[in-house]
């Protein structure tokens, strides 16, 4: 029988076309027992292939095609732990030798690290290979030998390929000359680059994205015919030139490839404990103190939970992992870095007693089963201030080690937009169709997104040709294909053993920074332990508004012992009056804020909670919302339900919850249960549910549970499969969110500073930030040469919008300016140039949006001023002033209108008029409303409204299809929402258009006010 030992997936980034699946999928329909995966310089997909051939009932052969100085290639296959090792460094090595996307290993590099690996010695691009059509023999020879002495005789073969390329023939007779005459063995492969010949067109179009090239100039680059597929034992069998005994020979090979991928023995790092002490023990005697500290007391309930979970954390060998992880939270706060523990983790009563997280579990009944059980690894999320979340990483790496730490990665994929554009440039259609497509369909829209053009009619007489339908197949298959590697928000790996013997390493994009292979999924199938160190830009800005309070109000603001139930809070919030405000500010949550009226914590954390893909797509939003304002009974499918879900009345809210169903109504363990949620987080989720299914059924068969009302139970789960938050995330978040909630409400000046100084973050662009400030009585001051600081400041309780919105105007330019007004206050435009020495672009852009409006009114004048400065330079300038030479120059005033257009193209926003002022005369005339109007109208009533488009929200609804808009005018927001139907016929506009006509009807209900679109028109082709 045949093996293939030398196969690509697309992780072999734009040199492959099939999915690892796929060829699982291929190669167990040819009947093969094994399968090598072989991908470029890289174990990317290991565990992926690891766990999808023993699916498939076959034996994963895990290797790779690293590439040597001269571009030489060498396939390696692993045959034993040790050769693991070895491969992962050499990738290792030859990624950080090389830059970013090209890794070169000098050979010298393979010696002493051969161990445990089978070599074969490379496809058409291979060292010998490459000499033997050079016509050097001699040199094909030693190298030949030198690799021989390098694995061993009994560990090198000889590659021999057919793909009925015109130089096939004398190549191989040359391959198997050579290993006769040195007493080698050969064996054959077909460097499979696709599973099935068809794919061969879409390899194609992938290398012409890899090569920059359209397919009429793609000939150089492009492999001759369609043979490099996967390919059974009789189609191996039926080539010529190929010894037969080469093609038996791959069974035998793929024989001693015996590997098992499992490294859970290695996961856990070690901390450095305290003489004659144990991890386990210290741990133990930490979370007895603290909690001591934290609770007061220890009841014996209290005392009892720790020890419940002090066993499990032994049992798992855990408890240094929780001790690393309160070594790096005690650092950042040493250091005055905000950080906090979230996550299931914060369901953990030793977490809390240790100061991980900020969540008392046993006084909001956490379960903790999601977060410790006896199958699955924990792992604890910890949010860090952004702005100083770099030096944590650094002393995680300073105090575990640069060799045993590493950040995950994560796999940058094409996309809807990123497949539109790149294959249509592959086929050379016309641009500007393209970039309209592309901009039509979701920014992270996978082949759904491709589908979807079809609706749209303008596109509808494309599609329906043969060319454009072959383009839009390609992008369907093309979407979802790993592209490159990027690092993770925030996870780490820590690991006893050196991390490149675990994992490869390589350059990230970001400077200086090194990413594992592996994204978080691959980590965990590995049985390692990942730490997620995540920057989160609300702890800076509350930490910033704190410092802000401090300074100009003399007030040190101790959350921890304000009142957590502040009434004009929940007044603030229940209003949805919550730009800004952490976790609520979605249009989808102002939507039920209203409805919901949180007045508690526990409120706060449902709210946190409810708006999310799962609980919606379970639809459990409107049955949570109408049982809450009274309007329909609680109900429990069954009886064992009530004690979970009396709290969200009798609907699925929290991940928790879905734990605790799956044990109650099928039997689960808690581990079983926590396998059944992380299916849910997977990137093929639904595949993975569809697998539990009958196991729920049956273990509910088993509690005398209908199969009907069982499949009902499990359908409401399964509504989690793309997102749902656990009750303890939600409730840590639920701090920040009534944190940020009080900073708004009693410290709007500081807190609409700190938000704008803390951009980019949540939904709103500093322009609507900007304008909520003002209708909350923040005046906004514009940038001020001689008062703004690089940051946004406070001056006399209005917000000084800081150099850092101004465009080009980058922190050391913000740093020039200031170091240089040190010294004293700029004077003139010259006086300005002279010191700071600033590029005339950077100049011309602090003119143009009024920096220096203080020191002269004129914008234009300026301006014109700024461009003598670049032709004549400061002494010019100086000499025309005295001639008096400007004031025969009649340079008119700019127009109230050509300054906010100004301020909106070199700021992004204007603190003095909002840009649809511009267009209010010909609205007048139009008849449209403004938002402060619209409150005025009729429920039923039609209108007509515009404004600039802030955000458009597409959730996967349980009525499927809603999209929700917000626009803004000049006196406020307002709420768009758009039926399936009318998104349809105005797609185009909406997805394009950044100034809308909306026409539409007035729904108001329990204070809210919504249009519900019947048309859109674009407001810029309407004015006049």
């Amino acid at each position: 029988m045949y093996t293939e030992l030398h196969a690509h997936s697309n992780f072999s980034f734009l040199d492959g076309a099939s999915s690892t699946r796929s060829l699982v999928e291929r190669a167990a329909s040819l009947g093969m027992g094994a399968l090598a995966i072989t991908d470029h310089d890289g174990l990317y997909n290991a565990c992926v292939f690891s766990k999808a051939a023993r699916e498939a009932g076959i034996r994963p052969i895990i290797g790779a095609e690293i590439t040597l100085e001269g571009g030489h290639h060498l396939t390696l296959l692993i045959e034993n732990p040790r050769g693991y090792a070895n491969l992962s460094q050499l990738i290792t090595r030859a990624h950080l030798a090389g830059s970013k996307g090209k890794p070169v290993l000098a050979e010298a590099e393979l010696s002493g690290r051969t161990e445990g690996l089978i070599c074969l010695s490379g496809c058409a691009k291979g060292k010998i290979s490459r000499l033997l059509m050079k016509g050097e023999k001699r040199a094909a020879w030693d190298a030949a030998k030198g690799y021989a002495a390098l694995f061993g005789r009994d560990n090198f073969y000889v590659e021999v390929e057919g793909h009925l390329l015109p130089e096939d023939r004398r190549l191989c007779l040359q391959l198997v000359d050579l290993a006769e005459t040195l007493g080698l063995e050969t064996v054959v492969t077909n460097n499979v680059h696709y599973a099935t010949r068809a794919e061969h067109v879409l390899h194609d179009v992938l290398t012409c994205i890899k090569h920059r090239v359209p397919l009429d100039r793609s000939a150089p680059f492009r492999r001759l015919n369609s043979e490099f597929h996967l390919k059974g034992f009789e189609e191996m069998m039926q080539l010529p030139w190929l010894p037969r005994e080469a093609i038996a020979r791959t069974g035998e090979v793929a024989g001693r490839c015996a590997f098992d991928l499992d490294f859970s023995s290695f996961s856990y790092p070690r901390f450095p404990l305290p003489e004659g002490e144990t991890a386990t023990g210290f741990l133990r005697r930490l979370a007895t103190e603290k909690a001591r500290a934290r609770y007061g007391s220890i009841t014996e309930e209290l005392l009892a939970r720790i020890e419940d979970e002090i066993a499990l954390i032994e049992e798992k060998g855990l408890s240094g992992y929780f001790l690393v992880v309160r070594d790096i939270v005690e650092h950042a706060r040493k250091m005055g870095i905000s950080a906090q523990g979230r996550g299931s983790a914060a369901s953990s009563v030793v977490a809390y007693a240790l100061g991980i997280t900020p969540v008392d579990p046993m006084r909001h009944r956490l379960f903790v089963g999601r977060f410790l059980n006896e199958l699955s690894i924990p792992d604890i999320d910890i949010d860090i201030a952004t702005n100083r979340r770099e030096e944590v990483i650094q002393y995680v790496y300073d105090t575990y080690g640069r060799d045993h730490a590493a950040m995950v990665c994560t796999y940058v994929t094409f996309q809807g937009r990123g497949a539109i554009r790149e294959v249509g440039k592959v086929l050379g259609l016309p641009a500007h169709i393209l970039d309209r497509m592309a901009k039509t369909v979701s920014a992270y829209g996978g082949r759904a997104a491709i589908d979807s053009l079809k609706e749209v009619p303008e596109f509808a007489s494309y599609l329906d040709s043969g060319a454009w339908e072959h383009f839009g197949d390609l992008c369907a298959k093309i979407a979802d294909f790993p592209r490159h590697l990027s690092i993770h928000v925030g996870g780490m790996v820590l690991t006893p053993r050196p991390i490149y013997e675990i994992v490869p390493q390589e350059h990230a994009r970001a400077e200086g920074r090194i990413v594992c292979q592996w994204d978080k999924d691959s980590v965990d199938d590995a049985g390692l332990i990942k730490f997620d160190l995540l920057g989160l830009r609300m702890l800076s800005l509350i930490d910033d508004a704190k410092e802000l309070i401090r300074e100009y109000k003399g007030l040190t603001l101790d959350f921890d012992s304000l009142p957590p139930d502040d009434p004009e809070v929940y007044r603030m919030i229940g209003d949805a009056d919550t730009v800004g405000v952490f976790q609520v500010e979605s249009r989808a949550q102002m939507q039920t804020l209203p409805k919901v009226r949180p007045r508690s914590f526990e409120d706060l954390t449902m709210e946190v909670a409810i708006v999310r893909p799962g609980p919606l797509q379970g639809n459990m939003v409107h049955p949570f919302i109408r049982r809450r304002q009274g309007k329909e009974p609680v109900v429990h499918l069954h009886p064992k339900l009530a004690p979970i879900l009396d709290e969200t009345l009798g609907v699925i809210l929290f991940q928790e919850q879905i734990l605790q169903v799956a044990m109650a109504i099928a039997g689960f363990t808690a581990g079983e249960a926590n396998m059944l949620r992380k299916a849910m987080g997977r990137k093929n989720a639904r595949e993975e549910l569809a697998r539990w299914h009958d196991r729920f059924v049956e273990g509910a068969k088993e509690e005398g549970i209908a199969r009907g009302l069982a499949t009902k139970i499990f359908d409401h789960i399964s509504g989690f499969a793309d997102f749902g938050f656990c009750k303890s995330h939600a409730a840590s978040f639920a701090i920040l969110c009534y944190r940020s909630a009080y900073l708004k409400r009693y410290h709007p000046a500081e807190f609409y500073c700190a938000l704008l100084n803390n951009q980019p973050m949540g939904f709103y662009a500093p322009e609507v930030i900007t304008g909520d400030a003002k209708r909350h009585n923040v005046p906004v001051l514009p940038v001020d040469i001689n008062r703004s600081m690089w940051n946004c400041s406070i001056e006399e309780g209005s917000l000084r919008i800081g150099f850092r919105y101004v465009k080009g105007i980058g922190k050391d330019k913000g740093d020039r300016i200031l170091k240089a007004r040190r010294e004293s206050i700029f004077t003139s435009l010259e006086d300005f140039a002279d010191r700071v020495r600033l590029d005339d672009r950077s100049v011309q852009n602090l003119v143009a949006v009024g920096a220096f409006s203080a020191i002269k009114r004129s914008r234009r004048q300026l301006l014109w001023e700024a461009g003598t400065l670049r032709s004549m330079g400061p002494a010019g300038l100086a000499s025309l002033a005295r001639e008096d030479r400007q004031e025969s120059l009649p340079i008119p005033e700019m127009s109230a209108a050509e300054e906010t257009i100004t301020d909106y193209a070199f700021q992004g926003f204007s603190t003095s008029h909002h840009i649809m002022k511009l267009y209010r005369k010909a609205l007048d005339r139009l008849g449209a409303v403004t938002s402060d109007a619209l409150t005025r109208c009729p429920p039923g009533s039609t209108v007509l409204i515009a404004g600039y488009m802030v955000c458009l929200q597409m959730p996967p609804t349980a009525k499927g299809g809603f999209s929700f808009m917000t626009l803004e005018d000049e006196e406020g927001l307002i709420n768009v929402v758009i039926r399936p139907e009318v998104y349809r016929m105005h797609r185009t506009i909406i997805r394009l258009e950044p100034f809308l006509l909306v026409e539409g009807i007035v729904e108001k209900k329990e204070k809210l006010i919504n249009v519900r679109a019947k048309r859109f028109g674009n407001l810029r082709q309407r004015r006049g």
